[in-house]
């Protein structure tokens, strides 16, 4: 990692390795858009928030690892920690779940954890809740019934539980988003 490389060259640097590692990646909604645009979203709302920088470059990074899995050349916690630092690739991975698990476990994790979280990883959890909730509310997947978003909804509310408290403004911005999310899936029922 070049330790002279400018705070902006080093944000660039990491939309750039974003953008390359989700380059054939889709959102699962109706939109199908882009995946890059999950991470974009999730690093702007860190950045917007006053998070440290260290948990926005992580914001635009915490799906690669997850994500390359099937990748010709996956993206590993080394890799991060020799692109971007032992404290991005720390964050990125206090935010991975462990994909050998069944998902309901990793989903139980991720609540029972949460409250143990470093404050930069509650950040970027809670930041990665909110753009998820967004994309629940404006283009839900084909596929997830009005039950399913209402279960998704519930269980990002319960993990958000255990992450607050670290950036009150985030809080406040998962709030209102929670109780839009929930609001439009009343008015659906």
């Amino acid at each position: 990692m070049e330790t002279q490389a400018s705070p902006s060259a080093l944000l660039l640097r990491a939309a750039v390795f974003a953008a390359r590692v989700h380059a054939g990646h889709r959102r699962k909604g109706d939109a199908a858009e882009p995946y890059v645009n999950h991470v974009l979203e999730v690093a702007q709302i860190l950045a917007e928030h006053g998070a440290p920088p260290e948990a926005v470059l992580a914001g635009l990074l915490h799906d690669t690892v997850e994500d390359s899995d099937n990748d010709p050349e996956p993206v590993t916690h080394a890799t991060l920690v020799t692109e971007f630092g032992e404290a991005v690739a720390g964050l990125v991975a206090e935010a991975t779940d462990d994909k050998s698990l069944p998902k309901e476990a990793r989903k139980a994790l991720q609540v029972k954890h949460a409250p143990g979280r470093s404050a930069a990883a509650k950040m970027l959890k809670l930041a990665d809740k909110i753009s998820n909730l967004r994309a629940i509310t404006a283009s839900p997947p084909a596929n997830w019934d009005h039950a399913r978003r209402v279960e998704y909804v519930g269980w990002a509310g319960r993990v958000a539980a255990g992450l607050k408290g670290a950036n009150p403004t985030l809080d406040r911005l998962f709030e209102t988003t929670y109780r839009e999310a929930v609001g439009r899936l009343a008015a659906e029922a």
